[in-house]
C-alpha cells in the first residue's frame, strides 16, 4: 500500500532474436532460457507475450552463414531476416503488441563495426548514416512501429527521422539508444547475434566511456533535438546513476536496458543456488524502474510477466 515503486508488465519490452537458415529454435547458451527464433517460432513467442500482457518486443536479427558483407546490406534488403520477421509478426499480431526494431549494421558486417569502414579502419559516420537512412525505410516498410537506432554514430536521429518524414512515415517512432556505453557486459548478447570485432577491436570510439555521466546528458539532449520520441540508457544496473539524471532533466519516456550480462550473471548464479533467482530479478527491475526508467528492456520480460500475473 506504501511501497514507492510498483513493477508491472507494462513497464516490460522483451529482446527477441530471429536468425536465417534455422528450421527450429537454437537455444543461446550464453543466455539461458533464450533462442534464436525461426520466423514461425517467432511469431508463437509473440503470440505468448501478448498473452502475458507484455506490451512490446525488441527484434534482433541474425543473417544466414556468409550472408555478411563489408556495408552489412543485409540489414536493409527487402527480404531480410528482420523485414520477413516483422512483416510475419504485423499480419499475426497487429496492434497488439508494439514492433520495435534494433536497428543497427554490426549483425549484417564482416567486420562487426556498427558502421561501414575507412580504409584505415575507422568508422565513417557520415558514410554510414545514409545507410540506416536505408535500414529505417525497409524496416518501417516491413511493419516496424518504432525504429531503435543502436549505432551510437552522431546524427543518427535525424537522418533516420528526416529519411521517415520524408517517405510520409511521420507515425513511425524512434527510441534512441541515447547514452550507450562501451560496457563489458554486452558479451552474451554478441554470441547471440554471431558478432565478433574482426582483428579483436572495440567500440570505444564512438560508445561511451563508463567513467562519463555529464556526456550523457549531453547525447541524450542532442537525440531529443534531432527527434528522438523516447530516449535510453544501456547497461541499466551499472548506470542507474545515469538513468535518475536523465530522468530528472527530460520530458519523454525513457528506457533502459537490462542487458544480456545482467541477466546471464543472474541466471548462473540462480544455477549454482547462490541466490533466489526470480526474486533477484524482480529486484534488479524494480529497482531500475525506481532509478527513473519509464520502461525496461529485459530478457526476463516473459519470466517475470509469469511472475507478476501469479
Amino acid at each position: 500500500m506504501v511501497a514507492e515503486t510498483t513493477l508491472t508488465v507494462d513497464d516490460l519490452i522483451a529482446p527477441l532474436f530471429v536468425r536465417e537458415g534455422i528450421t527450429e529454435p537454437a537455444p543461446i547458451l550464453s543466455l539461458p532460457g533464450q533462442s534464436q527464433q525461426t520466423v514461425g517460432s517467432l511469431v508463437l513467442e509473440a503470440k505468448r507475450l501478448v498473452s502475458l500482457g507484455v506490451p512490446a518486443l525488441v527484434l534482433f536479427g541474425v543473417p544466414a552463414d556468409g550472408a555478411k558483407d563489408a556495408t552489412g546490406s543485409g540489414a536493409w534488403d527487402r527480404d531480410g531476416i528482420v523485414q520477413k520477421a516483422l512483416s510475419e509478426l504485423k499480419s499475426a499480431l497487429s496492434d497488439q503488441i508494439v514492433l520495435i526494431a534494433d536497428l543497427c549494421l554490426d549483425e549484417y558486417t564482416d567486420h562487426g563495426h556498427c558502421g561501414i569502414l575507412r580504409p584505415d579502419g575507422t568508422v565513417d559516420n557520415d558514410a554510414t548514416l545514409e545507410l540506416y537512412q536505408k535500414v529505417a525505410l525497409a524496416q518501417s516498410a516491413a511493419g516496424a512501429d518504432i525504429l531503435a537506432p543502436s549505432g551510437m554514430m552522431d546524427g543518427q536521429v535525424g537522418a533516420i527521422r528526416a529519411a521517415l518524414d520524408g517517405a510520409g512515415r511521420e507515425e513511425v517512432g524512434i527510441l534512441a539508444y541515447a547514452a550507450k556505453y562501451a560496457s563489458a557486459l554486452y558479451g552474451p548478447f554478441r554470441h547471440a547475434v554471431g558478432v565478433e570485432i574482426t582483428g579483436g577491436g572495440d567500440r570505444r570510439a564512438y560508445q561511451q566511456d563508463p567513467r562519463n555521466a555529464r556526456e550523457a546528458l549531453a547525447e541524450v539532449a542532442l537525440d531529443i533535438a534531432e527527434g528522438a520520441d523516447m530516449v535510453m540508457v544501456k547497461p541499466a544496473l551499472a548506470y542507474l546513476d545515469v538513468i535518475a539524471q536523465v530522468a530528472s532533466t527530460i520530458d519523454v519516456p525513457l528506457a533502459a536496458y537490462h542487458v544480456s550480462g545482467e541477466y546471464s550473471m543472474v541466471k548462473a548464479a540462480a544455477e549454482r543456488g547462490w541466490i533466489d533467482g526470480p526474486a533477484v530479478a524482480l529486484e534488479h527491475l524494480t529497482s531500475i524502474k525506481r532509478a527513473g526508467a519509464s520502461a525496461i528492456l529485459t530478457y526476463f520480460a516473459a519470466e517475470v510477466a509469469e511472475t507478476l500475473h501469479g
